[in-house]
């Protein structure tokens, strides 16, 4: 959703779950979207570059969270605030369709295009 403004689908995730989650690591964000670690990285150093998100170690991980030191850091949680929020009015939204009847169901599974004109 964010992705024209931010410029990556990923960085988008990695804002998202740290807004979520207050704090995470490389490897629990890259397990919770099915992502290759070395993009999550990525990602991670260029926000940290930036100042928007800052890191410390406990042990031999490296926990990342929102750095509550960004000058737009209220903007930014405001942002993603709404995307969390749209998303969640669109999947209700989407809950809320009805499924087919059974017969209209079973009769589109049994198509077979060689049998159209």
């Amino acid at each position: 959703m964010l992705e024209a403004l931010l410029g990556s689908e990923i960085r988008e995730g990695v804002l998202l779950f740290l807004f979520n989650r207050k704090e995470g690591y490389a490897r629990e964000i890259s397990r919770f979207y099915k992502t290759d670690l070395n993009q999550i990285q990525k990602q991670l150093e260029r926000l940290e570059t930036g100042g928007v998100i800052y890191s410390r170690n406990i042990g031999k991980t490296r926990l990342y969270s929102l750095n509550p030191r960004y000058p737009f850091l209220t903007e930014l949680v405001a942002l993603l605030a709404k995307v969390v929020s749209y998303q969640q009015q669109t999947m209700e939204e989407f809950n809320k369709i009805e499924n087919p009847p059974e017969k209209e169901a079973t009769r589109y599974q049994s198509y077979d295009p060689d049998l159209v004109d």
